[in-house]
């Protein structure tokens, strides 16, 4: 038996030594020195974005890391990201296997998280042609309208008016509030009850099943722990699977009966139509499909709208000087006679300069939504293996000095010259950029100049507003917005009339 060991040994030390002679050295991309099993787990911390960027001043702005069972391409320049998503955009066109993507995203059945293909591709139309098209974008602007109109009149002027004296008001809250409505009316043709207790309630059950903090899933780096059903995460995300689908299942059952009972719908909602494609196409548009878009909407909708919309009022409150800038444009563009509308937009470029500097400054999302790389391919002259996942940190170019002057200074003025590209991605790029952006963008325009418009604001106190940023994934604000609104003179009675 001895004899044995002594010969496997020798057949493994043989194999071994075959094995390390003929391996090719690849010529990766920069990388620190990485601990064994860990690999660089260690290097990483919270925030994610400021960490990679902390290794972006030391390894420059392409990174190869190693985190567990997972290796990790890091792009932090525009070259790079246009190496990755512009030539190599066909092979970084997929999302990597999550644990969390396999549980609550309908099995890959939604735009986003849908694997590169003919599926993909499909749902890709439907989004970009059904859903958020030009025409459907146009459609949809009254629904916008109604809800800031809402904002305003219920939520702002009610609590300012009293005798013209301002009022403190949350608008975090409200904000978040807004986007819930606008995307809840667009996916089922209607807001939350207008009773301001039931609001409440819906929200923040909205809040806890689109937008819980779930943070980096470390099984997906460790495999192991999934197995030993580490902290019960995998079963905490089967639970959120089943409460998400509870409530969008009972959203298209709801208007599944609302279609029974009503012959012919004006203006359908985003579920009507996918229920009528439905009934042409069963196999294609199934509850998963259906519930996925539904899904998708909620969660890339409500949150990275009302966040923007925070860190603009946060900037302008802190800069009083383009707030001026702000309301004068709409003031001479659009007047006191009416409320700002969604035809407006295209005419006040200072108020999209304030929202895009908010953007490079603050993106929703500072690092984006991975990639994964299908076969390997060369980056800025480096080997990127298949299997590779693929980290855009955004936050990183957009705060870049060598690309951007002042940097750390909130400037609109610098997007009256700037032309977007590969250092400003608020949205991403490429055939994974954000199929949303124009319609989110469309209501922060619109909300934002409307209560600039119909009111004056103050910090709350002397203190300008904390600008401390959240721990989490996403860019989103530490403290809560408070500020001091009442409303202007020459808009009291127009606001009272809506």
């Amino acid at each position: 038996m001895e004899y044995l060991y002594h010969c496997l040994g020798f057949i493994f030390f043989i194999f071994l030594t075959i094995k390390l002679l003929t391996r090719r050295k690849q010529n990766l991309p920069p990388s620190p020195l990485s601990l064994p099993i860990i690999g660089h787990f260690h290097l990483l911390s919270n925030p994610l974005y400021k960490s990679l960027a902390t290794l972006l001043s030391k390894y420059g702005p392409i990174l190869y890391l190693r985190v567990g069972s997972r290796r990790i391409l890091v792009a932090s320049s525009p070259s790079a990201v246009e190496e990755c998503i512009g030539k190599n955009d066909m092979i970084f066109a997929n999302r990597p296997p999550t644990m969390a993507g396999d549980i609550l995203m309908y099995d890959g059945r939604s735009y986003v998280w849908a694997p590169h293909g003919h599926l993909w591709k499909n749902l890709r139309r439907l989004s970009v042609v059904e859903i958020l098209s030009t025409t459907s974008v146009q459609k949809s602007s009254s629904i916008r309208e109604d809800e800031v109109g809402n904002l305003v009149h219920r939520h702002l002027l009610g609590v300012s008016a009293d005798n013209g004296s301002s009022r403190k008001v949350d608008l975090k809250y409200l904000f978040g509030l807004l986007t819930m409505n606008v995307m809840l009316k667009m996916a089922s043709g209607e807001a939350a009850a207008r009773d301001k207790e039931t609001e409440k309630m819906v929200f923040k059950e909205f809040k806890s099943l689109f937008f819980p903090s779930l943070g980096t899933n470390i099984c997906d780096f460790f495999p192991v722990l999934k197995w030993i059903g580490f902290q019960g995460i995998e079963k905490g995300l089967k639970e959120l699977y089943r409460r998400r689908d509870e409530y969008v299942q009972k959203l298209v059952d709801g208007i599944r009966f609302k279609r029974t009972r009503d012959n012919a719908i004006e203006n359908p909602s985003v579920i009507e139509k996918l229920l009528s494609f439905q009934e042409e196409d069963p196999e294609f548009f199934s509850e998963e499909v259906i519930k996925g878009t539904t899904l998708m909407m909620f969660i890339a909708g409500t949150e990275t709208t009302s966040v923007t919309l925070e860190w603009a009022m946060s900037l302008l409150l802190n800069h009083p000087e383009a707030l001026k800038k702000v309301r004068a444009e709409i003031d001479s563009r659009v007047g006191h006679e009416r409320l700002l509308n969604d035809s407006d937009l295209s005419k006040l470029p200072y108020l999209r300069s304030a929202v895009n500097e908010t953007l490079r400054l603050y993106p929703p999302a500072p690092v984006l939504v991975p990639h994964y790389s299908s076969e390997d391919c060369m980056v800025c002259g480096y080997e990127v293996p298949k299997g590779t996942l693929l980290i855009v940190n955004a936050w990183a170019i957009h705060n870049d000095p060598k690309i951007w002057d002042e940097p750390t200074k909130f400037k609109p003025e610098r997007f009256e010259e700037e032309k977007e590209g590969s250092k400003f991605l608020p949205f991403g790029l490429g055939r994974r950029a954000c199929p949303g952006a124009t319609i989110g963008l469309r209501l922060v325009l619109l909300a934002l100049g409307t209560v600039i418009q119909c009111f004056e604001w103050e910090n709350v106190g002397s203190d300008t507003v904390d600008m401390t940023p959240g721990t989490g994934l996403g860019l989103s604000k530490a403290m809560p917005l408070e500020a001091l609104c009442f409303p202007r003179p020459d808009l009291i009675n127009l606001l009272s009339q809506f």
